[in-house]
């Protein structure tokens, strides 16, 4: 059995057993009990009480986090020659039509986001297979089909991420690095919980939100108490 180093031995005698904090507790002690080199991500993890293989209880959307991400992320648009000038002038990081189509059939997937026109969606359509496992297939209900690829490219610079419920009903994904301030990383968390609420299938019975738990990069994970969520301070 593996003996705990000096830094998991403070952590573990910090972190309460079985203890929900309040989500401003829990950014604060965050902070305390990560020790990576480098600029963590902050993760949250929100169960839900819903049964992702039945359609009308799939929770899927979008979400500008008021404080961004903190992460650089780089966007491809694929689109026709007309709007390739309005694509770069937003800040895509990649912008053309038949030269990427060719390079994702040969693997190609170093993006983190693409925004297609809806003209082009009958060969992007045909990338499917190699884009949809990665979670890089543009979607209209996410606004990554949108013939304003300006608007679109400058939402995804500034924060705007896409999020669903995986097969087990966790909703995850970063929101922020640690370097923010707490009150940056409450702001965005709220944010995010608030849009999971709002998409609360009419099919969800019982309890939407079953926990809730925040962690940075490689640290322990956090139980929130779902009610200090709403809480002001």
């Amino acid at each position: 059995m593996s003996r705990l180093t000096k830094n998991q031995k403070r952590v573990v005698s910090m972190v309460e057993p079985g203890k929900q904090y309040k989500l401003s507790e829990a950014v604060k002690l965050l902070k305390e009990i990560s020790f990576t080199k480098f600029d963590a991500t902050v993760e949250i993890a929100v169960r839900l009480g819903v049964d992702p293989r039945k359609a009308n209880q799939m929770v899927r959307g979008v979400v500008t986090l008021p404080h961004g991400t903190g992460k650089t992320t780089k966007v491809l648009v694929l689109c026709t020659p007309d709007k390739e000038s309005e694509a770069l002038e937003s800040g895509a990081d990649y912008v053309g039509l038949d030269e990427y189509v060719e390079k994702i059939k040969g693997g190609w997937t170093d993006v983190d986001i693409i925004i297609c026109t809806p003209s082009v969606m009958a060969k992007v359509g045909a990338l499917g297979k190699i884009l949809g496992p990665r979670g890089l297939m543009p979607n209209p209900k996410t606004g990554t089909v949108t013939m304003d690829v300006g608007k679109a490219v400058q939402e995804v610079k500034a924060g705007k991420i896409d999020f669903r419920v995986d097969k087990t009903g966790i909703v995850h994904s970063g929101i922020g690095k640690l370097s923010f301030d707490d009150v940056k990383i409450v702001e965005n968390a709220r944010e995010f919980i608030d849009m999971i609420i709002k998409l609360k299938p009419q099919a969800a019975k019982g309890t939407y939100i079953k926990s809730i738990y925040l962690a940075s990069t490689m640290s322990l994970g956090l139980a929130i108490d779902p009610k200090s969520v709403s809480e002001k301070n």
